[in-house]
């Protein structure tokens, strides 16, 4: 990363390494539920609370372009899934999935990043966070299934809509919307202050988790590892050609760019697992958690820093 290491990366390394080693460090599944659980519903706060100090105009044509935005994603990624890498219908469709969706826990990495540089972004950015999740999973299904009358649509949707990282999300929006920043007041120590530190534990846990997932590499060879490392800064070029788009700040656009090349690890494989049962979930979270997580958080928020500050028009 530019200048020293964030303190939070530390500790998905301190995580990543101990799942390695095999040591005995887990967190509580009830901790991780509480810390997930707030870190969701900051993020979605936060956007609220920006959005009600401000007219929301023009929001339109940004909603209408990342939808677009994930849908584009998840074609290409079917598409390289398919042709290059020979993965079968379903498991193309899967993965593909998951990489025209969002990580949660990119985005806020990216978002400490952007505080700790002092680099501002468009309030927005959580509402379109939500947005990025809809189109790649249901595109996902239709790839793996097609359109027919088995198609269970409740279902889909109500996976989409009213999955737990989705409704917190938007709950955390319409919350932080509703009550502005003076009503949010009393809880802001809880879902402000301690943002960052709720954060370092998450990315402790998914360190974990990803130690867990190497192995699956060495069962499906070097295609995946090079699609999981390949595909973040590829990604992240179209959604920078997004943010241009939209208008966006420096800020916005590292923001969208971060979330253009990440995946999914939380909602997509949830959807998936109920939708298209027959597909491999080890494919789809070993590249989202093993290789795709911890090369954005080390390498690619800053590198998608530079790559904006180039291409964005002064």
């Amino acid at each position: 990363m530019l200048g020293s290491i964030d303190p939070i990366v530390l500790f998905f390394l301190l995580g990543l390494g101990a799942g390695v080693l095999k040591a005995d460090l887990r967190l509580p599944p009830a901790i991780y539920e509480f810390v997930s659980t707030l870190l969701l519903l900051s993020i979605g706060m936060k956007g609220g609370v920006e959005l009600s100090r401000q007219p929301v105009t023009g929001l339109a044509v940004d909603i209408g372009l990342t939808l677009l935005l994930g849908v584009a994603l998840t074609l290409v990624a079917f598409a390289v899934l398919r042709g290059a890498g020979r993965l079968s219908r379903v498991d193309s469709a899967a993965v593909a999935a998951h990489y025209g969706s969002v990580s949660v826990g990119t985005f806020a990495v990216g978002v400490a990043y952007l505080a700790r540089e002092g680099i501002p972004a468009e309030p927005v950015m959580p509402l379109l966070l939500v947005l990025l999740e809809v189109p790649a999973i249901v595109l996902g299904i239709l790839l793996a299934r097609g359109v027919s009358a088995s198609t269970q649509w409740g279902e889909v949707l109500r996976e989409v809509l009213l999955g737990r990282s989705v409704l917190l999300l938007l709950g955390g929006l319409l919350i932080g919307w509703l009550a502005g920043p003076v009503g949010l007041e009393p809880v802001a120590p809880l879902f402000f202050d301690l943002f960052k530190g709720m954060l370092a534990i998450f990315l402790l846990e998914m360190g974990l988790i990803a130690a867990e997932h190497l192995g699956g590499f060495r069962r499906h060879g070097v295609f995946m590892v090079l699609f999981a490392i390949l595909t973040p800064p590829a990604f992240a070029l179209v959604g920078i050609g997004f943010a241009a788009l939209m208008g966006l700040s420096l800020g916005g656009a590292i923001l969208l760019a971060t979330l253009a090349g990440s995946a999914s690890y939380i909602a997509a494989p949830a959807a998936m697992r109920t939708a298209v049962p027959e597909a491999n979930p080890a494919l789809s979270l070993t590249a989202a958690l093993a290789v795709t997580f911890p090369f954005n958080i080390l390498v690619g928020i800053p590198l998608y820093r530079q790559a904006a500050q180039i291409l964005l028009p002064h």
